[in-house]
């Protein structure tokens, strides 16, 4: 049988720890590129949106269609949003409200367990093969709803905190920063599986 081919999987380069998404993504099979520009997406498999700063992300996405360009590009293929990247693609963000890209069916409050020195690292139970999962907080939002097509992989104080709707994945924690490559592999065993999804219509 030939070699699988190994994806390629974009991570948005503005803010938060792309070079670690990158290594991630490199460990579990995928070939890993940086993108800084709308019409870097064009040749990728699927993208991850990282952590970071929700606002100041869409302050470099108002640039040049980047917007558009990537709400386009995560209707028809896997995109998987880490933090701010959660925000960035959950339907509806509180506290405060502010624009998003309104791919996954959930409502996302922004900073809601705490300031910088509320970081926690905790263990936590999952849907995922293998065992408890270590994960990282960092003044992270907090999945507050779900809609009924999104599968809670894990949470937290009985909120989500990993999701998944169709090839769709959502994270508030930071799994780049953790030696467990787990969620990573789960977002590239995903690739393999998208063409049963549909594109979702424009809006």
């Amino acid at each position: 049988m030939p070699d699988q081919i190994s994806p390629q999987i974009g991570v948005l380069a503005f803010q938060g720890d792309y070079e670690r998404h990158a290594a991630a993504l490199e460990e579990s099979g995928a070939k890993p590129s940086l993108i800084k520009t709308p019409d870097a997406l064009e040749n990728l498999d699927a993208l991850i949106l990282p952590g970071g700063e929700s606002t100041t992300m869409l302050k470099f996405l108002d640039r040049a269609g980047f917007f558009d360009a990537l709400k386009s590009f995560a209707r028809q293929k896997p995109v998987f949003g880490t933090c701010a990247g959660a925000i960035l693609l959950a339907s509806e963000v509180r506290h405060p409200h502010q624009p998003s890209l309104g791919i996954l069916d959930m409502a996302v409050e922004r900073n809601a367990y705490g300031a910088q020195r509320d970081s926690a690292i905790l263990t936590l139970d999952t849907a995922l093969p293998g065992g408890p999962l270590e994960t990282v907080f960092i003044r992270a939002p907090r999945i507050v709803s779900t809609g009924p097509e999104v599968e809670i992989l894990a949470e937290r104080e009985g909120f989500p905190v990993l999701v998944r709707q169709g090839k769709t994945m959502a994270a508030t924690f930071h799994p780049e920063l953790s030696s467990d490559r787990r969620v990573h592999q789960l977002f590239v065993d995903l690739i393999d599986s998208a063409s049963k999804f549909e594109p979702k219509p424009a809006r």
